[in-house]
């Protein structure tokens, strides 16, 4: 005598295989509709601007021209920024906390290996926001 199925009713053992597979997809369907409802209701989280010292790089180091990080050369005189651990090519607005003046940046490169640091700005950013003899500021960043 074969075994008895568990979990099986009487209706589900006389359907098509084809009608089985409908309601399935159909069950399938629906779950992803509340799902996907589900998720609309979700906070979204902000994005919280990060507060630390910056410094900059590229003028009288030798870095101006050198490969980044991430494979391309470097321009003293961009946009671009080095951190330890951000993705390559995510996107930053950094502030001066002392003035107000931000500048986008992106990062390419890794660094700074200053403890208290976690920003390494281009020269070009940095002079967008400070001026380049302060050498260190207090910054706050956020993702763009």
């Amino acid at each position: 005598m074969p075994p008895e199925r568990v979990g099986t009713s009487p209706l589900l053992r006389r359907m098509s295989n084809s009608i089985k597979l409908m309601l399935f997809k159909k069950t399938i369907q629906t779950l992803s509709v509340v799902a996907l409802s589900l998720g609309a209701l979700a906070p979204i989280p902000s994005q919280a601007a990060t507060c630390s010292y910056a410094s900059h790089y590229g003028i009288g180091d030798g870095y101006d021209g050198q490969r980044t990080a991430n494979g391309e050369r470097f321009n003293a005189y961009g946009n671009s920024a080095a951190h330890r651990d951000l993705p390559f090519g995510t996107r930053l607005r950094v502030t001066n906390e002392s003035n107000g003046k931000s500048v986008v940046i992106r990062i390419n490169d890794r660094g700074p290996y200053v403890s208290g640091r976690s920003l390494d700005l281009s020269y070009g950013a940095f002079s967008t926001i400070a001026s380049p003899s302060r050498g260190e500021i207090r910054v706050c960043y956020s993702r763009l």
